[in-house]
């Protein structure tokens, strides 16, 4: 046997260990972020985005269905959930700080959601996308493991839901400073408030990483506005039901 068909008996091992695809993910996940911060944290080289597509590249040279792929890396998902919950204890240890601003938070949570999933339709009756599409678009707004229940409940597609809300958070991440100091503002806690609601779980992680207050602040309005757009959007899918 050549050293050729030895190297590949030993990958055709290696594809059916779920163990591979967990080790792949989060290695590109070190490296993507290694690279970021030697970039000084450039926003378009966020390691999320560039961690997908050296994952993404790795499935399309190697041929390997994505089934497979999630096998091994389904771990990494089932920590979606309790990673967000963990969000409760830094809110929970500045409580006093949050509490001070309770009514200017409730607003904007409101507001935020309306405008997001009222961009949302607009966009999507404009380019006249079925009912189905629309349902997958409107809970992208929020962070993923929420999106998809949502999307699963009104008749979306979960799956693409959560492409949809991993891209919204990467995009806001990567935009949100920049536009934050084009409009001046400077406060920690608005700041973190910003990325949290527009930019869900990324946005909450990239704020933790720049300020505290700005990371409680991002935890709090990522995690109103998750409740807020589970209560509202399925109320709004019971109304297009019956107008589309």
């Amino acid at each position: 046997m050549s050293e050729t068909d030895k190297l590949y008996e030993v990958w055709v091992y290696l594809q059916a260990e779920p163990l591979l695809w967990l080790t792949v993910t989060i290695g590109s996940y070190l490296v993507a972020d290694k690279a970021y911060r030697a970039a000084n944290l450039f926003p378009l080289l966020n390691p999320v985005a560039v961690s997908i597509i050296l994952v993404s590249t790795c499935l399309i040279c190697f041929n390997v269905e994505y089934e497979r792929y999630f096998e091994g890396a389904k771990f990494i998902h089932f920590l979606l959930g309790p990673a967000t919950v963990a969000l409760a204890i830094p809110i929970y240890l500045n409580w006093n700080i949050v509490s001070r601003a309770k009514t200017a938070i409730l607003i904007s949570v409101i507001l935020g959601v309306l405008f997001a999933i009222s961009v949302t339709f607009g966009i999507a009756w404009f380019l006249n996308l079925n009912i189905q599409t629309i349902m997958t678009l409107l809970p992208r707004n929020v962070t993923a493991p929420i999106a998809m229940g949502i999307s699963e409940v009104i008749g979306g597609v979960p799956s693409l839901t959560a492409i949809l809300t991993i891209v919204t958070g990467i995009t806001g991440a990567a935009l949100g400073t920049f536009t934050l100091d084009l409009f001046r503002i400077k406060n920690m806690a608005a700041r973190g408030f910003a990325f949290g609601l527009a930019s869900h779980g990324i946005g909450t992680a990239r704020a933790m990483s720049k300020n505290d207050e700005a990371g409680v602040f991002a935890a709090v309005a990522m995690g109103l506005s998750g409740i807020v757009t589970a209560v509202m959007i399925p109320l709004i899918f019971l109304v297009l039901r019956d107008l589309l």
